[in-house]
């Protein structure tokens, strides 16, 4: 059931989300920036953006989650101060989710919640795409990134360890969705 409703956001984010223009040289195709973007953001510690831990947000300053659907990578990207944004390994993207309330506060769930799996989370240096059938959440922390690697059926179960930041994963996609169906037609 899971990994049929990830083939439905797959198609709904192929055919609903604007690619943004990049003023990039011409030789990089937009997977191209949209996995520079992800490996900057994974590498760029918390305190280069002077963010600092608050009891709100003790460990954890920001997530990714990397979603394997067909022959795409989706990364879900939230922060502790409210950013959402999608990047994949295709042609499609969304930045810039903070302008919107129902995204700010779907991202910062997001986060909230990997907060409670800091101390399962693994440090790492190294930002793989997981493998086929796995889902990987990149924990960005003050300390360094930490990493969990699930497989894709126990996500799908309400009993999976990770399943609730999987499901907040989907609420912010869900939100980010929203504001791209909401907007007329010819600022797509």
């Amino acid at each position: 059931m899971k990994m049929r409703t990830g083939l439905v956001v797959m198609t709904l984010l192929i055919t609903s989300f604007p690619l943004l223009s990049q003023s990039e040289s011409p030789k990089k195709t937009p997977a191209d920036l949209m996995r520079e973007i992800r490996l900057k953001v994974l590498s760029t510690p918390p305190s280069q953006m002077s963010r600092k831990p608050t009891p709100e947000y003790p460990h954890v300053d920001g997530i990714i989650m990397d979603w394997p659907l067909q022959d795409t990578i989706l990364s879900v990207m939230a922060s502790s101060a409210g950013d959402g944004s999608i990047y994949t390994t295709g042609n499609f993207g969304l930045f810039g989710g903070i302008k919107y309330d129902t995204v700010r506060n779907a991202a910062k769930s997001f986060v909230k919640l990997g907060e409670k799996d800091y101390s399962d989370a693994t440090p790492t240096r190294d930002f793989p795409y997981p493998q086929a059938g796995h889902v990987r959440f990149y924990l960005i922390c003050y300390d360094g990134v930490r990493m969990i690697d699930s497989d894709s059926a126990s996500l799908s179960s309400a009993k999976g360890k990770y399943s609730d930041l999987f499901a907040a994963a989907q609420k912010e996609i869900s939100a980010l969705r929203q504001i791209v169906q909401d907007q007329p037609k010819e600022t797509r």
